[in-house]
């Protein structure tokens, strides 16, 4: 868990001095008794959980557990029953400028008559200046393995490809917190290992805070520094695990760890205790 200097993997950090690891990071996003209902149907409970500076932290729950919702609502594009999203010390009403979010369906959040390049650059036209633009675009495609890609349309490029678009997207806008809806659920296995990797090596890179919504066990514990597990609806946080695996992680030897096992059997467990309640009920 991310909670102090100690443990951020960015070099800019290291040789700080022993007195900071007991200093936390600043709070940038709190979800505040967050409630969602739909008519007489009730999505979200009340949940509560912060986000701190750095921090990669995944939320995961039993299908149905509204996760989607969840993330809609941080983000401010979708408005909550009841409690609040509070981001960088204010109330969220509206979709925050120093907010961005890749979503799960990158075929519909690429604009297909617009280049990478020009897809890469549209949410930055009211931040940067137009001459600032063309070195952002090319660090960030370089970043996530698209360089030299700039000039191809979204319908030219493979899933994974186009996945990678939507991440330098987001990057490329600098946000403050990136927010992360199943990116990667609609790509091949082989696909999903290599953008897992490259989310990690961006977000050391770019030292971006993550909040990344998952159904997938295993990458929520291979990917996050917490991980953040829901009931199933009407849903509450059930858990809230602190994930002290070393970084750098890789597929292998990560996977490989005693550590590793024991956290991911600890959240398959909550998951499908709550599968349970829900069927009872």
């Amino acid at each position: 868990m991310r909670m102090t200097e100690t443990h951020s993997p960015n070099p800019l950090h290291a040789g700080r001095s022993a007195s900071a690891d007991v200093v936390p990071a600043e709070v940038l996003l709190q979800l505040q008794d967050l409630r969602k209902s739909y008519g007489a149907a009730q999505i979200l409970a009340g949940v509560d959980f912060e986000i701190r500076r750095g921090e990669f932290v995944c939320v995961v729950g039993p299908s149905g557990s509204g996760k989607t919702t969840l993330l809609k609502c941080m983000a401010g594009l979708l408005e909550p029953s009841g409690g609040q999203t509070v981001f960088e010390g204010a109330p969220v009403t509206e979709p925050p400028a120093r907010l961005a979010v890749v979503f799960q369906d990158y075929s519909r959040s690429l604009l297909p008559w617009m280049t990478i390049r020009g897809n890469v650059e549209l949410p930055m036209r009211n931040k940067f200046p137009k001459p600032e633009r063309p070195a952002r675009i090319e660090s960030v495609l370089e970043a996530v393995g698209l360089a030299g890609k700039g000039n191809l349309y979204p319908w030219q490029m493979s899933g994974g490809m186009q996945q990678r678009a939507a991440i330098a997207r987001g990057l490329a806008y600098q946000p403050d917190v990136l927010l992360m809806d199943e990116p990667f659920a609609a790509v091949d296995a082989q696909t999903r290992i290599e953008l897992e990797d490259l989310v990690l090596r961006v977000r050391q890179e770019f030292d971006t805070t993550v909040v990344f919504v998952t159904h997938d066990i295993d990458e929520a514990v291979y990917l996050g520094d917490r991980v953040v597990v829901l009931s199933g609806a009407p849903t509450t946080v059930t858990r809230n695990i602190a994930v002290d695996l070393p970084h750098p992680r890789n597929q292998r030897d990560t996977k490989l760890l005693p550590e590793y096992a024991r956290l991911r059997a600890e959240v398959f467990e909550l998951i499908q205790s709550a599968k349970s309640h829900a069927t009872i009920r």
